[in-house]
């Protein structure tokens, strides 16, 4: 996965937005005003690209256990997070699963008027 494929995918679902609310750096994906994916610019320009992605606990524990590319959050809560190395043992399917899966936690999060909003939006 390059770059330009995971921002076209994090954007393609319902409500997302992009920030840098951090510094020039860190790209954040939210829904609802809520994080779901942070990434580092310089380190996909440097080939060493990785992904902060929210996850249940207990699978969060499961992938970190199989693959080597995936590691508590770095500079998140280990317990709801992960750093997905991306283009290492991970394959691309599972990147986007778990992308996938991190906006969903995210969005069931959200209160019920604002889901509603998102999905009529």
């Amino acid at each position: 996965m390059d770059i330009q494929n995971f921002y076209d995918y994090c954007l393609s679902m319902k409500g997302v937005t992009e920030h840098f609310p951090f510094d020039e750096d860190t790209l954040v994906f939210k829904v609802g005003g809520k994080m779901f994916a942070l990434t580092s610019l310089t380190g996909w320009e440097n080939n060493n690209p990785s992904v902060n992605l929210k996850c249940e606990p207990e699978r969060a524990l499961e992938l970190r256990a199989e693959y080597e590319g995936i590691n508590p959050g770095y500079h998140m809560s280990k317990v709801h997070w992960n750093t997905v190395v991306v283009n290492s043992d991970v394959p691309s399917a599972l990147l986007k699963e778990l992308i996938k899966h991190s906006y969903d936690l995210v969005f069931a999060s959200l209160t019920k008027k604002l889901q509603a909003e998102i999905n009529s939006g």
